[in-house]
């Protein structure tokens, strides 16, 4: 059963949006990885959204295009980065994990055995940033058999047609897009015509309403819910972190002094981040 509904439940009853930060499992190796979404959890993150290394991320800018990368090159296949999250799962069994994954790895695996493999690790949702939602029964009916919520990306200035698609093809959450083009903190969020896409998305009994794409800073975070949206997700910011602190980690002997230092410094800076940007997820009063 997915953990998305109680999570939202509880966070409106607290009056708060929900924070979901955004990791590349495998970046910049397994084991790190695993330590940093520790880090994201500890800073106080409402849900996580996983990414798995794939090459040909074509939906991501530069700094995710490189988390790809180091995770491929540390060996995180599809089956390492499951190991990760089955982890994960067993220390946290209330905590709404996500993934995002390119189409062509469940295209490869074979639907039925992809969602049933991810359903196993005790992932919640599965979110195909290059399938659209034209292309998505197939997708849906094989997440539903397995218990996965397959969620889909509203994107932005959509037409009624394809909102009404996502609404009505989307469970545990909608991803909205923020604004036009790839994944980075370069071009910030928008939250131009997002209400009028949530009030559209809900009016046909959508899931709840996360926006992406360009969150980095606090202000947009509280500007992405008092526009409407149940909740904000952070990605490039996030992997910025994780890059700054990977040419020592990836360099250092794992057991020494100079390893463990930069480890923790990682560590803390990702509990800070994931603090601050919670710290803004607050519904105005009367929404």
């Amino acid at each position: 059963m997915s953990r998305y509904p109680e999570m939202f439940a509880r966070l409106a009853d607290a009056g708060q949006g929900a924070f979901v930060p955004f990791v590349m499992v495998g970046d910049p190796t397994p084991a790190i990885s695993e330590a940093v979404i520790e880090a994201l959890i500890n800073g106080g993150a409402d849900a996580l959204e996983l990414g798995i290394p794939f090459s040909d991320p074509v939906a991501d800018g530069p700094t995710i295009q490189r988390a790809h990368i180091r995770a491929l090159e540390a060996g995180a296949d599809f089956s390492a980065c499951l190991e990760v999250v089955s982890r994960v799962r067993e220390r946290h069994p209330g905590l709404p994990i996500g993934m995002l994954i390119y189409g062509n790895v469940p295209f490869a695996v074979g639907l039925a055995e992809f969602y049933t493999r991810c359903a196993d690790a005790g992932i919640d949702s599965v979110l195909l940033p290059d399938v659209p939602v034209r292309e998505s029964p197939a997708f849906s009916a094989a997440a539903e058999a397995a218990g996965i919520d397959a969620v889909y990306i509203a994107p932005p200035s959509s037409s009624d047609q394809t909102l009404d698609a996502v609404a009505a093809s989307s469970r545990g959450y909608v991803y909205a897009v923020s604004r036009v083009g790839v994944t980075g903190t370069e071009q910030a969020s928008s939250t131009v015509g997002l209400a009028d896409s949530v009030t559209r998305l809900r009016a046909d009994a959508a899931a709840p309403v996360m926006l992406g794409f360009g969150i980095s800073r606090p202000e947009q975070v509280a500007e992405a819910i008092a526009a409407g949206a149940d909740g904000a997700i952070s990605g490039s910011a996030t992997v910025k972190i994780v890059e700054a602190h990977a040419p020592v980690l990836l360099t250092a002997r794992p057991d020494s002094p100079e390893h463990d230092a930069e480890l923790e410094a990682l560590t803390g800076e990702l509990r800070d981040f994931v603090t601050a940007m919670k710290a803004a997820a607050i519904r105005p009063a009367g929404q």
